[in-house]
């Protein structure tokens, strides 16, 4: 057997040649993607090193296969959040719960959490989802050569989505969503004077909402203020005020990122694909099942990270204690041990226990939210346009999130008959 190119030996122990506090970097990832082109490097990386380490950002590790990721995620005493739980590290004064608590303290919230986000309260929100579909849904025909999927469409309906299940005023509504979106894109510029100008003033449209809410008097078993506020009550965890409040503006982070992500690749996907549109079109009963490959596909998260505790071995690669491990989610989603053809799009996939939401302790507790919103959005869409295509080149969002910045679209419009009127000259041309 040859040595080990990178230094160890076959029991995952640094060879005694390797000097010490040096490891090579294996892969970067591409911070100028096309809308698929991760997913050609992943695949790479699965068949010649599917634990690869990288330099970039300050050093880390990536789980690419599906059985890694399931692993690690699943193991809260090897591998924790509350050291660092993105790549790159974003240092902070405080941490912000509840992803940056591991068990038994983050258990706390999410039972203050898990209890208002379950189907039959999400549900209830349906209308003001659909509401803002069709207002968007509008705003985008009338564009005539100038829509963007995300900026015009996904963008403000995940933050709209969210006031809505924040139960805020429309006043509020819509500050949030500039606020949201301005930060969602600082982001991704990687803008740390517009990023902190707008995290500052999400804690206070946060602070906002929590006193307006127990105003209200909000019911706890349906409001995730009022459930966060009874949960600070409590003497018998750690919860306080603060960190009830800090946990409703992360919320409102993660509630606009991910979801917005995710649609945006449904817009390229079904703008790529007409005969699956107009399908879904015709089929609408068949969207539930379509938004369950589609997140399999086009799962947005890959920079949430775990740190190992103390040292250990995955995939025989010694993992020192404090060094971080990305979860490369769309990576194990298309990986072909699991999911056969797994660049293929298949209705009612057998199986399909993607991991689009997480696993373990930290899994996503929006899950049936992300659902609902992807359902009213493409239902809307679907019903209220002939057909859509791409009008120009993808732009891909950065490192940080799996996903399309802007998405140029044509669309026909359907008229209140029936009858095509199409909006913008060129489509099928």
């Amino acid at each position: 057997m040859g040595q080990c190119p990178y230094g160890f030996t076959a029991s995952g122990e640094r060879s005694p040649s390797a000097p010490a506090g040096i490891r090579p970097s294996e892969w970067s990832p591409a911070l100028d993607e096309t809308f698929g082109s991760a997913h050609r490097d992943y695949a790479e990386l699965r068949q010649t090193n599917p634990f690869p380490w990288s330099e970039d950002f300050g050093g880390f590790w990536s789980a690419t296969t599906y059985e890694d990721i399931v692993r690690i995620t699943q193991d809260d005493d090897l591998f924790i959040t509350s050291v660092q739980n993105v790549v790159p590290h974003v240092p902070r004064s405080s941490r912000r719960p509840p992803l940056h608590f591991d068990p038994p303290e983050h258990t706390a919230y999410r039972e203050a959490i898990d209890p208002v986000l379950r189907r039959s309260i999400v549900r209830s929100h349906e209308a003001a989802f659909r509401a803002s579909a069709a207002e968007l849904v509008r705003g985008l025909l009338a564009k005539e050569g100038d829509a963007d999927g995300v900026r015009d469409f996904a963008a403000p309906f995940v933050m709209d989505c969210f006031a809505s299940f924040l139960g805020v005023p429309a006043s509020l509504t819509r500050h949030i969503r500039d606020i949201g979106v301005r930060y969602s894109f600082a982001i991704q510029d990687m803008d740390e004077a517009v990023v902190g100008e707008c995290s500052a003033e999400l804690y206070r449209i946060a602070e906002s909402v929590y006193r307006e809410r127990l105003a209200a008097g909000a019911d706890s078993a349906q409001d995730l203020v009022t459930s966060l506020h009874e949960a600070a009550l409590n003497p018998d965890n750690h919860i306080t005020e603060k960190t009830a409040i800090a946990t409703i503006r992360q919320m409102i982070v993660a509630g606009m990122g991910a979801p917005q992500a995710v649609l945006g690749s449904c817009l390229v996907h079904l703008a790529q694909d007409q005969d699956l549109q107009q399908h879904l079109r015709k089929n609408p009963a068949d969207l539930p099942a379509a938004i369950e490959e589609f997140l399999r596909l086009h799962a947005p998260y890959r920079v949430f990270a775990r740190t190992a505790k103390q040292d250990t071995i995955v995939r025989g690669r010694m993992i020192r204690e404090a060094e971080p491990v990305a979860l490369l989610f769309p990576s194990g989603n298309r990986d072909e041990t699991v999911f056969p053809e797994p660049d293929k799009f298949v209705l009612r996939r057998p199986n399909n226990s993607h991991l689009a939401f997480g696993r373990g302790a930290h899994k996503c507790p929006a899950a049936t939210l992300g659902r609902l919103e992807l359902l009213v959005a493409l239902e809307v869409l679907l019903e209220r346009t002939e057909r859509f295509e791409l009008a120009g080149d993808v732009t891909m969002m950065n490192w940080l999130e799996y996903g399309p910045r802007a998405v140029p679209l044509h669309l026909a419009g359907r008229t209140v008959a029936g009858a095509s009127h199409v909006l913008n000259p060129g489509i099928g041309q």
